[in-house]
């Protein structure tokens, strides 16, 4: 599975005079930060986006983006902040399935696939993170037990938005809905749904017969309240789907110009198996330079900080 370079982020890179115009933006070690105890009292937080922000010189861009997918590696994060404010003004409960992001809005909902093992399950996104180099999402203690890694403490996973869940968190969110989101495990069984009979007659009930019409005194229905929209129940099932062999790459950049290309292999050559890719965007061509693939996470993470104590801090990590 590729990582998806979006146009609007490389217009954006482009935008800042950069000669290199990387595919997504990156990450900066960093510890990541809480806040003391929230008075949320267990409902679904505050709808929030926010505003561009920097950690130690590096920019991150929280948008609405209801077609975000993305490779990468996956951390989790537990007791040091369980019973602590989340970004958007929940209690950050360890056992819940939910999950930091650095940019998607929150709440919303993600599916999180184990690129290991094939887990694959539902989380909530409801803080921010992580800021560390080569991790794309910060899972609870309970997402990491669910998708097999929580005694490895990472993986390379997959993560696709959920659209319609997360829409439907963000009207919740903002209608003040004071119902906690709920995690219900899926039936055991197909639940098979039929449809509504016609009105005034039963399923398998024969014809209606015709009846003498007698006047009937009509009153007025009182207006139903209308009841702030509830969150949607979202399930905890474990899926496991089939997944294909992937690695672990150091993406040291991503070119518009081949010469820059080289220019960066070059300078990165003697730190592993280096390769220059070209792909089309927007109908442009893109040069990347990558180094690879890498046996673990370990290696992986070694051969990125050798990478940006080089000067290439865009460099990050890619599973492919």
């Amino acid at each position: 599975m590729s990582h998806r370079l979006r146009p609007i982020a490389l217009a954006a890179l482009c935008c800042f005079g950069l000669a290199a115009c990387a595919e997504t933006e990156f990450l900066v070690h960093t510890a990541k930060q809480f806040n003391g105890p929230s008075d949320s009292g267990g409902k679904l937080g505050r709808y929030k986006v926010g505003s561009p922000y920097q950690i130690k010189s590096v920019w991150y861009y929280p948008a609405e983006d209801y077609e975000y997918a993305e490779t990468g590696i996956a951390s989790w994060y537990g007791p040091n902040f369980h019973g602590k404010k989340t970004a958007n003004g929940e209690i950050y409960n360890q056992n819940d399935l939910t999950a930091a992001h650095r940019t998607l809005p929150l709440p919303s909902a993600v599916r999180v696939t184990n690129l290991e093992n094939g887990r694959s399950i539902i989380l909530r996104i409801n803080d921010r993170g992580p800021f560390a180099h080569g991790r794309i999402i910060d899972v609870s203690r309970r997402g990491a037990q669910l998708l097999g890694f929580e005694r490895n403490g990472t993986a390379k996973v997959q993560v696709d938005i959920l659209s319609d869940e997360s829409r439907q968190l963000k009207v919740a969110a903002i209608n003040g809905s004071e119902q906690q989101l709920q995690v219900a495990a899926s039936p055991r069984e197909a639940v098979i749904s039929k449809p509504l009979p016609a009105s005034g007659a039963s399923a398998g009930s024969p014809p209606a017969q015709t009846a003498t019409q007698t006047p009937v005194q009509t009153t007025p229905l009182e207006p139903t309240p209308v009841k702030p929209s509830r969150a949607p129940v979202l399930s905890s099932e474990v899926e496991v789907l089939p997944v294909s062999p992937t690695g672990i790459y150091v993406q040291a950049g991503a070119f518009s110009r081949l010469e820059n290309a080289l220019r960066m292999r070059d300078r990165v050559f003697d730190m592993g198996p280096t390769q220059i890719s070209r792909f089309a965007v927007s109908g442009s061509e893109i040069y990347r330079v990558r180094i690879g693939p890498l046996d673990t996470v370990d290696v992986a993470d070694l051969t990125l900080s050798q990478v940006m104590n080089a000067g290439v801090p865009e460099a990050r990590l890619i599973v492919e």
